[in-house]
């Protein structure tokens, strides 16, 4: 039996390192870049390091107490039993002088801003895992594929997580992007993929970088951590400051509150619309990922005029019910008003000119 066991353990350790050798992994920084990632001053101990100190879950939780949720306390509605209810804006027949934005559901969203097309964090494919079938997009909510896509000026990437930059949907765009806006050591993944090294715009926290006159965009710090492989935090996890001759943003990636939102708020605010991640939280691991009235003060902190919370409605990756994100920080603001929310479907047109459109709470009536 010892023996069959010992052959069971080294077929499946074999397996394990042979699928870590495909693609999708991506590959760590090297040559230059290494030496690019080493120098930042965000990078101590062999690894990019958050503003204040992140443990990775809240203090008293253990790794046992997430699995157990995982297996014995599972949420009654995490996933919808209804299809998710969307609209299909065209993206290819839209004026270049519309500024407007579409949610994909998620994290991922398309932008067209004084005649540029920004595309962030696309995840136009099934699944948000490294493995197929293991966390598939909800009934509905993938309404967007590659080819309703335009060209895209600007492809910016918050950081490598797989719900964030999928491999798939990066391969299939490859010939409809211009240029790439990533952190540190992100830019390894894309040239490993074959794209232009070139068009690869790789910049550390608080650094700009101008697309012409009146258009720059700023990385700006996150709470989070970063890594596809074995090994975390080789690249740099970051949100953006979208600066445009008519308008100022603040592109949100994944994070946990701490101070940096105020910071960024006095730097670089007051912003016209702040897209925050609202979704897959838990108190269990609240130092990576806002509750939704540390969301409500973030986008306080950062002195924005609208908010859209965003980070749900498209895959599970929390024990939460998946409309409990939208639930939580609309009743929040309806009971102590914060900010003006914007709650779109998937699909649905935003007109960034129009900062009194109004969106109905659609997920009431969905199961």
């Amino acid at each position: 039996m010892l023996y069959i066991f010992l052959i069971f353990i080294v077929t499946i350790t074999i397996g394990t390192l042979l699928f870590l050798q495909h693609p999708l992994f991506g590959k760590t920084a090297s040559g230059e870049r290494l030496i690019t990632v080493q120098n930042s001053e965000n990078f101590r101990n062999d690894k990019f390091q958050n503003l204040s100190e992140t443990p990775d879950l809240t203090e008293g939780i253990t790794y046992p107490d997430i699995f157990k949720d995982m297996f014995f306390n599972k949420s009654e509605y995490a996933i919808p039993t209804d299809s998710i209810p969307t609209e299909k804006t065209n993206l290819l027949d839209k004026n270049i002088e519309e500024n407007f934005m579409v949610w994909f559901g998620h994290s991922s969203y398309f932008m067209q801003i004084d005649g540029k097309k920004y595309l962030v964090d696309p995840v136009l494919t099934e699944n948000a895992s490294p493995i197929y079938g293991t966390n598939t997009a909800f009934k509905g909510a993938n309404n967007y594929t590659v080819e309703d896509l335009p060209e895209i000026d600007y492809l910016l990437i918050s950081h490598d997580h797989y719900d964030h930059l999928d491999y798939t949907t990066i391969k299939n765009i490859k010939s409809k992007v211009k240029h790439i806006v990533c952190g540190l050591g992100v830019g390894e993944h894309f040239e490993y993929w074959g794209f232009d090294k070139n068009k690869i715009i790789e910049k550390d926290w608080n650094e700009s970088f101008e697309i012409d006159s009146e258009t720059k965009i700023t990385l700006t710090p996150a709470r989070h951590f970063s890594g596809r492989g074995l090994k975390r935090n080789q690249s740099l996890w970051t949100s953006f400051v979208l600066k445009t001759k008519t308008m100022n943003l603040y592109l949100g990636g994944d994070s946990g509150y701490d101070f940096h939102f105020k910071e960024i708020g006095d730097t670089y605010g007051p912003f016209d619309l702040a897209i925050l991640e609202n979704g897959q939280y838990d108190y269990k691991w609240k130092y990576i990922h806002m509750l939704p009235d540390e969301v409500l003060k973030a986008a306080s902190d950062l002195q924005a005029k609208r908010l859209f919370p965003v980070h749900s409605s498209k895959f599970k990756l929390a024990n939460h019910s998946w409309k409990e994100p939208l639930e939580k920080i609309t009743t929040l603001n309806d009971s102590a008003f914060v900010v003006p929310i914007i709650t779109p479907k998937i699909g649905s047109f935003i007109d960034l000119n129009n900062p009194n459109q109004s969106f109905e709470y659609w997920w009431k009536d969905v199961k």
